[in-house]
């Protein structure tokens, strides 16, 4: 959903619509941040697969990660919406981006407390998630290496 909002984003922008292009600019902005916050939901649970491995049943864990990864998202598109909708818009109608033909976010700081710094965020947590894991298959690895060595003596 993300790739057809972003490549329709351009072309709906030219009917000069401003409900279409707030509606536009807010379904591209969930969609980026569904797709960030499913790949973070990912390492999780590469994490849960393999460091926790064992005694990791968690009751209905499939709706819990939709939940998180379409809820989370919608919470941040709300609050944005709730605190200005005009955010939100058509980039070539501000004095800022005038040959821009693009429903997007229009204030930067929304922009970057919103989108720079929610994938930063993510990007810690699977930067956390893969260190833990390759730590934990380094340390498999060294326990295999010495029971091998144990046994061939």
């Amino acid at each position: 959903m993300l790739n057809v909002v972003f490549l329709t984003n351009s072309w709906l922008s030219s009917f000069n619509q401003p409900g279409l292009c707030i509606t536009v600019a807010v379904l591209l902005h969930y969609f980026l941040l569904v797709a960030f916050t499913w790949m973070c939901l990912e390492s999780v649970h590469f994490y849960l697969a393999l460091v926790k491995v064992f005694n990791v049943y968690v009751p209905k864990y499939i709706l819990k990660c939709c939940i998180a990864g379409w809820g989370i998202p919608a919470v941040v598109i709300i609050l944005v919406l709730i605190i200005n909708k005009d955010f939100y818009g058509n980039g070539s109608l501000s004095e800022s981006h005038p040959y821009s033909n693009f429903c997007w976010i229009q204030d930067n700081k929304v922009f970057y407390i919103s989108v720079v710094a929610y994938f930063f965020l993510i990007f810690l947590m699977n930067t956390a998630m893969f260190i833990t894991v390759l730590l934990q298959i380094h340390s498999v690895k060294t326990r295999i290496q010495k029971t091998s060595r144990f046994w061939k003596r």
